[in-house]
């Protein structure tokens, strides 16, 4: 049984590398070591929206050989090649996310920093009617909402 589980997390690991280094060439970099732990920590990790020193704590306790500088080259690299969207909220540190191709707007806690995407077809369409009427061709837009999430609003009972 224990060799059984070895093998189908070997296989995952192998498969999760290759999608990795399929990424870095479809966006046309070199798939190296550094990037290929970058991308896979983005691609693994449940918290969407990881600052550079988020990422550099996950590849550090993994591997010891990438550093920050490294982490922060690499994440430029990525952005340029729009692998990843870089987002620098009021709260503070810039955070990164995957670029998932899909457009998503973002709330953000102003007591704890968490991140929360929502789309809302009502907003978006309310947006274009208000760029039609001012004669504005809208090309892209963000929304970001700040407020305090459920868990830091002071009448919840669990804080």
């Amino acid at each position: 049984m224990i060799a059984y589980w070895w093998l189908n997390a070997k296989t995952v690991t192998i498969a999760i590398m290759n999608t990795s280094q399929k990424h870095l060439k479809e966006a046309g970099l070199k798939s190296t070591h550094s990037r290929r732990k970058i991308l896979e920590i983005l691609e693994q990790n449940d918290q969407r929206h990881l600052t550079a020193e988020d990422i550099y704590q996950h590849a550090k306790n993994d591997d010891t050989s990438i550093s920050l500088a490294t982490v922060y080259r690499v994440l430029t690299q990525f952005e340029e090649a729009k692998l990843v969207l870089k987002h620098t909220f009021e709260t503070g540190s810039a955070v990164y996310e995957l670029s998932s191709g899909h457009h998503h707007d973002h709330m953000v806690c102003l007591e704890c920093g968490d991140v929360q995407e929502f789309m809302d077809d009502m907003i978006e369409i309310r947006q274009q009617q208000v760029a039609k009427k001012a004669g504005f061709t809208l090309c892209d837009h963000s929304l970001t909402m700040y407020g305090l999430c459920s868990q830091c609003q002071p009448n919840n009972s669990s804080h």
